[in-house]
């Protein structure tokens, strides 16, 4: 098994075309997906996130970080929410990707998470991470 995290991203218009299905239909829209997701015993973790105009982005581009307030103007595409899937492959994340009751212009992103056990076992980061999982349950 393998983790892969769907990210899930709208643009301007897919945001406001979602905005406008009312809450409690949303809700029994995701939920019925998020119950197929843990009933076949896959789903990890799942998030949607506030308005992005609510948000904040620290910018690295410069010598300094520079922190902007939202709403960021004309955007692209925003991250909305995500989803992390324990699945045998990426074919399966992207089969579930495909499931996801998404508005039309919606993208999602697949991308797996590499696990503890793929970095140095010896290194004095991962060994004070490991302690860490292992103090939390996560290990």
């Amino acid at each position: 098994m393998a983790k892969y995290m769907l990210i899930l991203r709208g643009t301007d218009e897919s945001v406001a075309k979602m905005m406008e299905t009312p809450f409690e239909q949303m809700l029994e829209t995701m939920g019925r997906f998020n119950d197929e997701l843990i009933r076949a015993g896959v789903l990890v973790a799942a998030e949607g996130l506030e308005d992005a105009a609510q948000g904040v982005v620290v910018d690295f581009s410069g010598e300094t970080p520079v922190v902007t307030d939202g709403p960021y103007g004309e955007t692209k595409e925003l991250f909305g929410g995500f989803y992390v899937l324990d699945v045998a492959s990426k074919e399966e994340a992207v089969e579930w990707a495909r499931r996801l009751p998404m508005v039309t212009g919606t993208k999602c992103e697949i991308r797996r998470v590499p696990g503890i056990e793929e970095f140095p076992q010896d290194n004095e980061w991962i060994i004070r991470e490991r302690a860490w999982r292992e103090r939390t349950g996560q290990l």
